[in-house]
């Protein structure tokens, strides 16, 4: 006799954990962070130091180690380097890259920033002289975030995070998405990595991708359809 278990149906995934990258913190996950906690998700936001590539994965693993089953990893921007490295802990289930870099293993951040021209609208900076990277001032809301309002695109720029440089020149070494269900969201009018960049390296891994019109920072400006993505994530990765 079969037991009523045998043919049940796994839950979804509950658990999401967000990371966030250069120039901004966990903050910005707000809108999303409402959608799906309004849904039933669990969702835990790291908030990286932005002092190294090892740093920030050790933060993710510990958001990860307090999970209570399986999570969906989600990267944006300078996060994708971090979800690459620290997806592979054992309680992430798939990864979602939003507009986000995704290195493969020797591969940094800045690599994958520099094979393609920049926009003329992105304003990231040459470190300072404590090694810090900041995003400029007079660019920052059309070069960042250009579909937010202007007053939110000012209080970004203000608190912004302290992105050490050598951040984004450290290799990875074990890519998580060559081992883990990927997902990836296409900003199209991304002016801080090249849409041209995230087409690409997501057509490498593989990734079942998502466009979405909008600036870098599309988890802000379109957080419904980002989530859709995340779900996508949780339902078939159970």
């Amino acid at each position: 006799m079969t037991s009523k278990s045998a043919g049940a149906q796994k839950p979804h995934i509950k658990n999401v954990v967000l990371v966030h990258g250069a120039f901004a913190d966990g903050s910005g996950w707000r809108a999303l962070f409402d959608i799906l906690t309004k849904k039933g998700y669990n969702v835990t936001i790291v908030q990286n130091p932005l002092t190294s590539l090892e740093a920030d994965v050790e933060a993710t693993k510990i958001a990860l180690d307090k999970q209570n089953g399986p999570a969906i990893l989600v990267g944006h921007s300078w996060g994708g380097s971090v979800i690459t490295e620290a997806g592979n802990h054992p309680k992430v289930a798939a990864l979602v890259y939003v507009s986000a870099v995704q290195p493969d293993k020797g591969e940094s951040a800045l690599t994958q920033l520099q094979s393609a021209p920049a926009a003329k609208e992105s304003g990231i900076l040459p470190p300072d002289a404590n090694g810090i990277v900041y995003y400029e001032k007079s660019k920052f809301h059309g070069g960042f975030c250009a579909d937010v309002p202007a007053d939110q695109a000012t209080f970004m720029y203000a608190s912004q995070g302290r992105f050490y440089a050598k951040a984004f020149a450290t290799p990875i070494t074990n890519p998580a998405w060559r081992h883990k269900p990927t997902y990836a969201c296409v900003a199209t009018e991304d002016k801080t990595i090249n849409p041209s960049i995230q087409r690409r390296i997501y057509a490498r891994s593989k990734s079942k991708v998502t466009e979405i019109k909008g600036s870098h920072v599309i988890f802000m400006s379109q957080p419904e359809l980002v989530a859709k993505v995340i779900e996508q994530a949780a339902a078939e990765n159970k």
